[in-house]
């Protein structure tokens, strides 16, 4: 039997998680922090006067220069059209960022359906369901890649653990993409699948392309077993893969000493699931990745755990490594980095440099030059507690950039209990005597601990709008913390559900790879949907 530790989320505690924000002083706020950028330099100033590509422009950047809207009329707007995508999904929400090209808009509805409106009138031009008209499939997905070659207009989107194109005109699928149109994302991670993991691959970030190559991230389970986030490129008119970065790196390839021999074969995470940037003129991508599976315990992947919780600077038309920097080391906390590098331009010492923004869940905010990966304010190792889990190495150090100063907090103490009443502080003061607490970096343990940030705290996937005339970072933040509690749970392994009966291998494979989301007792945890009476709500076609 093999003993493994995952977060404790029974009843009692998600009523717990569920009052702790709204009982304790907590923000949402939105942080205005100036680096000094200097002004847009750009030649190609049209990239900002339109939207052609998820949050605006190849560097995530959400700016445009468009004037029209001002403070003097927008008092004035009014609504000049409306588009109901007719979708009703109980568990997922519109997230997706619109692109407009051509003045079409093309969108994404909470069942992925892909939508072509007239961007001047809204009227729909055409419509595509990647699932079948019966299914009540969906997910989440924060916008479409578009890619053009002469006449050749192509759409992308990630239904599932599918990457597809689509004819931009017509809305129609292009069969010859792929296989049988279509690009199956489980396939081409892993060498050796021998030990039973099953791959569960999905995207629910827009891809970036570079020339005729489609560059994509992923989203993976970060649960035992999950799959590796490694980043993949794409013929764009084939399908045909050209290149994969090993996020986490294999025997032989930088930054394998980082992990335990032989664990990085069967390692999970590290994946690039908020999207990517791309300097076109220098040819390199910039991702952003989470951490190794399994999120709150690394007892078996002791090490740094590269390229976890990384920036990560890659040549777009090779795959080949430049640069990087690990924001948090051997990751304990889920403080996976939730948004793609900001691309900015920045004032130093009277010259303008290149560089690369990074914000995180701890809050902190790290700044590179973007061609050597070198800070360009100060990082600091300092030293962090000593986990006290059985089989766990917290790593002693953690990076502290010296500017700019944090936008959330990154202690818990009690002068940030609620004093809304006496009673409202006295009950959370309870609450929180019965958990440890203190500075960033404590690590989880068996008696729970109250961790600031929270593990949705710092800044998520929303991501940082840049003006890039005024040289202001706008960053909406949340600051509030969370609570965490490991507990131990006796698995049988993988091998020895062969031939065990359904009910009971399904019960392993559960407790496994989906409790961490769903909850231990199907209930539904931060989040992620119950899953209770799934039967009644779904049929067996509709559940992969």
């Amino acid at each position: 039997m093999t003993a493994r530790v995952l977060p404790r989320f029974d009843t009692a505690m998600k009523t717990t998680l569920r009052r702790v924000p709204h009982s304790l002083k907590f923000l949402f706020l939105v942080i205005v922090l100036s680096f000094t950028f200097s002004s847009c330099h750009n030649d190609n100033k049209a990239q900002y006067t339109s939207w052609e590509v998820y949050r605006g422009d190849d560097g995530t950047n959400a700016y445009s220069q468009l004037k029209q809207i001002n403070v003097k009329n927008v008092s004035d707007l009014k609504v000049a059209w409306t588009y109901r995508t007719g979708d009703l999904n109980e568990f997922e929400s519109l997230e997706c960022n619109p692109i407009i090209v051509n003045k079409i808009l093309y969108g994404l509805s909470p069942k992925l359906k892909v939508f072509a409106l007239n961007a001047e009138t809204g009227k729909q031009i055409w419509k595509f369901n990647p699932f079948s008209a019966e299914s009540k499939e969906g997910g989440y997905s924060r916008g479409l890649t578009y890619w053009k070659n002469g006449d050749d207009e192509r759409l992308f989107l990630f239904p599932g653990n599918k990457m597809i194109a689509l004819d931009a005109k017509t809305g129609t699928q292009i069969m010859s993409f792929g296989d049988s149109g279509y690009v199956d994302l489980n396939k081409n991670l892993r060498s050796d699948n021998t030990l039973g993991q099953v791959e569960n691959v999905t995207n629910t970030s827009p891809a970036v392309t570079y020339k005729n190559l489609i560059i994509t991230g992923s989203s993976v389970a970060e649960g035992y077993g999950g799959s590796p986030g490694h980043i993949r490129a794409y013929d764009a008119v084939t399908g045909e893969m050209k290149w994969i970065f090993h996020t986490i790196p294999q025997p032989g390839e930088f930054g394998a000493d980082t992990w335990p021999e032989g664990t990085q074969k069967n390692a999970g995470g590290c994946n690039a699931w908020s999207g990517l940037s791309i300097d076109r003129k220098r040819g390199m991508i910039f991702a952003a990745t989470g951490s190794a599976a399994f999120d709150f315990y690394g007892g078996e992947r002791l090490g740094q755990n590269l390229f976890g919780n990384s920036v990560i600077a890659i040549d777009a038309a090779t795959g080949k490594y430049i640069w990087h920097f690990q924001i948090t080391h051997h990751d304990l906390w889920d403080y996976d980095l939730p948004t793609p590098p900001n691309l900015v331009t920045v004032k130093r010492d009277g010259k303008n440099v290149d560089a690369v923004a990074q914000l995180s869940k701890t809050g902190f905010v790290f700044l590179f030059d973007r061609e050597t990966g070198k800070p360009l304010f100060p990082v600091e190792e300092k030293p962090v507690p000593a986990s006290g889990m059985p089989g766990e190495q917290a790593w002693p150090t953690q990076p502290f950039p010296e500017k700019p100063l944090p936008l959330a907090r990154i202690k818990f103490d009690t002068s940030i209990i609620t004093d809304i009443s006496p009673e409202s502080h006295d009950f959370i003061l309870n609450l929180a005597k019965k958990y440890a607490w203190g500075d960033i970096y404590l690590p989880p343990s068996l008696q729970g601990m109250l961790q600031m940030p929270g593990y949705r705290g710092g800044a998520e996937w929303s991501g940082a709008c840049v003006d890039m005339e005024t040289g202001m970072m706008y960053v909406g933040i949340n600051d509030f913390p969370t609570m965490n509690q490991l507990l131990v749970r006796k698995d049988a392994p993988a091998q020895e559900l062969d031939g065990a009966p359904m009910k009971k291998a399904g019960e392993v494979l559960y407790q496994k790879t989906c409790a961490t989301c769903h909850g231990v007792d199907r209930k539904g945890n931060a989040g992620f949907p119950p899953l209770l009476d799934i039967q009644k709500r779904l049929k067996s076609s509709d559940v992969e």
